[in-house]
């Protein structure tokens, strides 16, 4: 990923708070019919060593291939974006010479992929996925709430992944290249998921 050594970010905790963030990744692969991408919403959990960057887990149904894939695995993920006009920019009343640009945080994280069929693994898995996107409901959903049987049927038809994580790499592209009068006029200007990013990555 192409960019200059301002925009970088490598420090695990702003990509891994991300992740928890935008959990939806791109999985990219390559294989016997070329380029393909999967979309499959992850946990990342700690680095351990044979994973110095954590480690992605995630299912997916036993139908898709993706859990075949014997190879290297990009997993990207997209955190908030938002156009800049050059309207927000001091330059522009004073000598014009500014240009439209977009902020947005992305992160590419490297790894093997590797499939896991076991049942106690898989309900485990759910069981943390489910958790962590009920949280918000008002009534969060569990999967008590479904038949056992039911929910035994479907375990059987998903497949678990996990993804060692040997490479990781951050791309803060968020105005830290403009003044700090631009950067404020800009935040000021910014949805709520656009002004934490900034403010995380300001404050780490």
């Amino acid at each position: 990923m192409y960019g200059p050594a301002y925009f970088d970010e490598i420090r695990p905790a702003l990509l891994h708070g991300l992740i928890d963030d935008h959990p939806l990744g791109a999985v990219v692969t390559h294989g016997d019919n070329g380029l393909d991408a999967n979309h499959i919403p992850f946990i990342i959990d700690a680095a351990d060593a044979d994973a110095p960057f954590g480690i992605l887990r995630a299912h997916v149904a036993r139908a898709n291939p993706l859990w075949r894939h014997d190879g290297e695995t990009l997993v990207v993920f997209q955190g908030p974006s938002a156009y800049i006009t050059p309207a927000l920019y001091e330059d522009k009343k004073i000598n014009g010479k500014v240009v439209p640009t977009y902020n947005y945080a992305v992160v590419h994280a490297h790894g093997t992929l590797r499939a896991i069929e076991d049942p106690a693994w898989l309900l485990a898995l759910l069981a943390r996925l489910t958790a962590r996107h009920e949280a918000a409901q008002a009534m969060p959903w569990t999967m008590d709430d479904a038949p056992p049987d039911f929910i035994e049927r479907l375990v059987k038809m998903i497949v678990g992944i996990e993804i060692p994580v040997t490479r990781m790499h951050g791309k803060w592209k968020v105005s830290q290249n403009r003044s700090r009068n631009d950067q404020r006029t800009v935040m000021a200007a910014m949805d709520a998921p656009m002004v934490h990013t900034m403010r995380r990555r300001a404050e780490a």
